[in-house]
Formats: C-alpha cells, structure tokens, sequence
C-alpha cells in the first residue's frame, strides 16, 4: 500500500513539502485516542526479549532507531514507537534557532533510492526543543539528542555552543551525539581537526563530570574521512572516554549514482544519503569496530532499505542501526520487517 498508492502521492510533493505534510499529520491524527494503537499494532515490533540490546548503559527495546533529521525539533519523539523504533535521535539542535540554508535544498534521486540535502542546521534552538522534551511521557522510546553550532558561529567559539545545548538538554535526552561531520555547514568540517575537536569534546566531558547521571557521549563520523582522518577521530574520542560513534553522516561523493550527470549537477552541493551511500558506512563500521577492538559501540547509519543491509551494517560491527532515507523510500513496513528477521 505504501509505495503502491501512498509513496506516489506523496512523492507529487518536494521533499520538504513532505516531510511538513507528515510531520502535521502524526501530530493531529496520533491526539485522536485510538490511532496510535492501530498504528502500533500494523507497524510495531513484538519486542521479544531477543531483541533487546543494552547498548552504553542504556536498553533498548529493539536495535532500530530513526536518525537525526527527522525530527529536528523534538516534535514527533513520543509517537515513533507506534512504527517500532526503540530510540529516535532529535535535531541536529543548536542554541539558537536559524533558518539554515536557501530553499530548494531537498532532492530526490528516485532512480538511486537517495536523497541530497543541503538543509544547514534548520532548527527552532535548543530552547523549543527543552520545551518539547519536557513534556516526554513515554519511557518505551530512548532519545538521542544530536547537537551542533550555529551557522554564524565561528569555529574558534564553536565549543561554546556545543556545550550550550549540552548544558541545556543534559535532563533532557538519554544520549548525545557531537555532529561535527555535517557537509552542509560552512567549514563545519574543519572541526573535525583533532584540535578542534579536542576543545568541544573537553568541554562536554568535563561537564558530564560534574553530574550526578552519566550521559553517554557519541562521535558522529563522515564517510568521506580518509583513512588517517579516521584514526585521528577515533584517537580522540577515545581520549576523552567517549562512549561510541555515530557512522555515517552524508555524503559529498557522487560516485556510482543512476541518476543522470546533468540533474545531480543541477543540484549541486549537499550531503547524499540513500543506497550510494551504503557500501562506505558499512566500511567505516567495520573499520572502526576493527581498530577499537569492538570495545566502542556503534549506531550503524547509511543506506538501510532492507533486511539485508540491517544484517550486514550488525554484521560490520554495529550494535544499532538508524534508518531514514530508507523509511522514506520503503515505508514504515520496514521496521518490522527487520524486526522479524532479528526474531529468527
């Protein structure tokens, strides 16, 4: 039903028509009081013990979760168990609401099952999102938070943006992910850079020192690092006792894509996500669980549209995974569908 008759209609629409259209529609169909348990009982996983994963301290119903971007704004949390996620991670937040980049900045490529995007950190800021947060009812879904800088930040103050949404969301979120592998923030990149990275993660860590509840801290990774990039990544998050990754972000490759040269160079610059991207996120899981001896956990994003790519991002070394552009493309059947192979 979904890409018979939903998936068309929908896909009339630009991305972030959509992604409007959806968010406005969970929001007033799920108040009705009998909705989301339909929903639940369509969609939802069985949860048995099998499937649940103690993963950085935290339980997790069932290894699947929807990635940062989605829910940007901590708006839809509380109703995505309905689909059978066990953890959904909001923004990316950043302490003060910006627009993020010119518009259009959404783009399909159906022939490829992808997406390129070049949003820039669209937020309301992390005070809406607390305000959100605060009314979280429902203890059967862990929330990550995904925090960043604003884009009128510069990168020597970065880390005090970093650790403003910290500081703000700490009582807020079960987990955190640093996002400083977004191509679609100018010279967001450049923080990275051991040094950079080394000033916002000294800043986070110290404070979740001082703080009675452990928050578990994770590194977001792109795909596009080299090899020697990677271990200097790795290298400091394990020098400031991070407690996982995040891998992988989007891409600035275009190579290997269906869609035609023309289109994808009419779009132009942003990060790709969808099925191009899967063979790299694999690779940077494997070699991250490689060179950290399994002893890191990590969130496996990029390219999930199947059964098959969740077992083989778990296979790589993931201990989760995270869906989007394949939730898109696919539907919310795959959750359960993904579930029931982990069922086996």
């Amino acid at each position: 039903m979904y890409k018979g008759i939903i998936r068309p209609f929908l896909f009339l629409l630009k991305p972030e028509a959509v992604h409007s259209l959806v968010v406005k529609s969970i929001k007033i169909f799920f108040f009705i009081p009998f909705v989301k348990p339909i929903v639940r009982s369509v969609f939802g996983c069985k949860n048995p013990s099998k499937l649940k994963r103690n993963v950085f301290g935290l339980e997790f119903i069932n290894p699947i979760g929807l990635a940062a971007g989605f829910d940007k704004n901590a708006d839809l949390f509380q109703h995505f168990d309905a689909f059978g996620f066990s953890f959904i991670e909001v923004g990316t937040i950043t302490p003060k609401a910006q627009p993020g980049n010119p518009k259009p900045r959404s783009f399909r490529l159906k022939k490829d099952k992808a997406l390129i995007n070049r949003m820039g950190f669209n937020n309301k800021g992390v005070d809406n999102a607390v305000n959100n947060l605060k009314g979280r009812k429902n203890p059967r879904i862990i929330i990550g938070g995904n925090i960043g800088k604003n884009t009128l930040t510069p990168n020597d103050k970065a880390h005090e943006d970093y650790l403003y949404c910290f500081k703000e969301l700490y009582d807020h979120v079960d987990y955190f992910v640093v996002n400083v592998s977004c191509p679609n923030i100018k010279d967001l990149k450049q923080l990275q850079d051991s040094d950079n990275l080394s000033g916002i993660l000294s800043e986070v860590t110290l404070y979740r020192s001082s703080q009675k509840q452990y928050k578990p801290i994770l590194l977001k990774v792109s795909p596009d690092l080299t090899t020697e990039q990677l271990d200097s990544n790795i290298e400091t998050a394990q020098q400031f006792n991070l407690d996982g990754f995040v891998a992988t972000n989007t891409t600035t490759s275009r190579e290997n894509l269906s869609t035609d040269k023309l289109t994808v160079e009419t779009i132009a610059n942003g990060g790709l996500s969808g099925e191009p991207l899967k063979n790299r996120s694999t690779e940077v899981i494997r070699y991250i669980h490689s060179k950290t001896k399994g002893s890191m956990p990590i969130i496996g994003v990029g390219g999930i549209s199947s059964v098959e790519d969740a077992l083989e991002k778990l296979d790589a070394g993931a201990s989760l995974i995270q869906l989007y552009t394949g939730f898109i493309y696919e539907g919310p059947g795959i959750i359960k569908k993904i579930c029931k192979a982990f069922d086996k």
